[in-house]
């Protein structure tokens, strides 16, 4: 079938995020489905150096993915901290794209993610003036997400903003395919039909993210780690609603009774520097701090840790199985979460892939820690039955494949 993409996404390669190789491995299936892609970006600023952002600057048309993706890329003032900036710019992209997006040839499907939330809409603003078929792809569920991080109220104004915003583009998307089965319960609550939403998991590619022995990860050397300490590792996000509080408030209770147990953080984000602070304002030793790490050395990264961490503040967490899930169990690694009860809960305990505890329950979690340092073959077994999981559930083939399908179909009823 022959079908020709518009992709409007805020952000591209060379920017960075835990979740980039989602988007490189999908955009790799629809090429090799021999779908043609055109996509509207701005120029990037997001984790890169002001030297890799000049070099890009050069390069206002790309042609990528054996030629089946032309990328143009239009100026725009980086992001920065300030909040009302940031916001500003996001609105001005989205003019932009909007401005593309109108005037796009022979387009059969707009594909767009949810991330920034604003960024739905315009596939449904172009959908309800050019009448060409929108697939949404649900990664957050806005406003909820705001609610939970405390950032909204539902009686505020900010709350009925984004109410509108998520209606108008539900109500226009052909399909929407979310992340979770709790995605799809939170939107049907919401009005949308069942019969509109896909459930596709954010897959791990399981050749990229496999078992490193402790002898062999480059990142003991690079950091100068100690091989014979026991590593729990949360690798991701470091921000407000990843409970960082309560997970040094355990590590300094473990730092005397378990001095062999430490915490690896790697990553960036809003809280990073405060989560320094804190470690070094409780001389906390057990606790090492490294930054985000290239894709290319996933498999390292996941492979540092004993055990991996999925922790989220009580409330923030309920919709979504958060992605670094996958990655722990491909690297055969078990799971310790400390989150909202969703479906992870019951993926954990029926695979017997690693422990759920409860999001805020600090004396369950700390004993979780220490039940799974003083077992350190059910840590194994954990491990291997969580690589099977993926092996089974979440391969890059199986995730990308239901993307192409969801393409095919709606272009397909489109054309009746």
């Amino acid at each position: 079938m022959s079908v020709k993409i518009l992709y409007l996404p805020a952000y591209f390669y060379p920017e960075t995020a835990a979740s980039s190789y989602l988007g490189e491995n999908r955009n790799q299936a629809f090429a090799d489905a021999g779908f043609e892609i055109d996509a509207y970006v701005p120029m990037p600023c997001r984790g890169i150096s002001k030297e890799v952002r000049k070099e890009y600057k050069k390069r206002r048309v790309e042609i990528l993915y054996d030629g089946k993706m032309t990328l143009h890329r239009f100026s725009m003032y980086a992001e920065g901290k300030n909040p009302i900036l940031r916001a500003l710019r996001y609105v001005l992209c989205w003019i932009a794209q909007g401005w593309k997006g109108m005037r796009a040839k022979d387009v059969d499907c707009i594909y767009l993610a949810s991330t920034p939330p604003i960024q739905g809409m315009l596939g449904a603003f172009i959908k309800k003036f050019r009448g060409i078929p929108f697939v949404y792809n649900l990664q957050d569920i806005f406003p909820d997400s705001l609610f939970n991080n405390g950032l909204a109220n539902k009686d505020g104004i900010l709350w009925k903003i984004g109410r509108v915003i998520e209606n108008f583009t539900y109500k226009h998307a052909d399909k929407i395919i979310v992340i979770s089965e709790d995605f799809k319960k939170n939107i049907m609550a919401k009005g949308v039909p069942e019969e509109k939403i896909v459930v596709v998991y954010n897959w791990v590619d399981q050749n990229a993210v496999v078992n490193i022995d402790r002898e062999n990860n480059k990142l003991f050397d690079k950091y100068n780690l100690d091989r014979s300490k026991f590593y729990i590792e949360y690798s991701g996000n470091i921000g407000l609603s990843q409970n960082m509080d309560m997970l040094l408030e355990v590590m300094e209770e473990l730092q005397d009774s378990h001095p062999d147990i430490n915490l690896a953080l790697v990553g960036e984000g809003a809280y990073k520097s405060q989560v320094e602070k804190l470690v070094s304002d409780n001389h906390l030793k057990n606790v090492v701090m490294l930054p985000f790490q290239p894709y290319e050395d996933i498999s390292y990264v996941f492979s540092l840790g004993d055990v991996g961490l999925v922790i989220s503040k009580p409330g923030t967490g309920a919709a979504s199985v958060p992605s670094k899930t996958w990655s722990i169990m491909s690297a055969s690694r078990p799971v310790l979460a400390n989150f909202d009860e969703n479906e992870l809960k019951d993926i954990l305990a029926g695979n017997e892939c690693g422990i759920f505890t409860k999001a805020g329950d600090k004396e369950e979690f700390k004993q979780s820690i220490i039940t799974l340092y003083e077992n350190r073959e059910l840590c194994k077994q954990y491990g291997k039955n969580g690589r099977q999981f993926v092996m089974d559930n979440l391969t890059r083939e199986v995730g990308t494949q239901k993307y192409v399908d969801v393409i095919k179909s709606v272009v397909a009823e489109s054309k009746r």
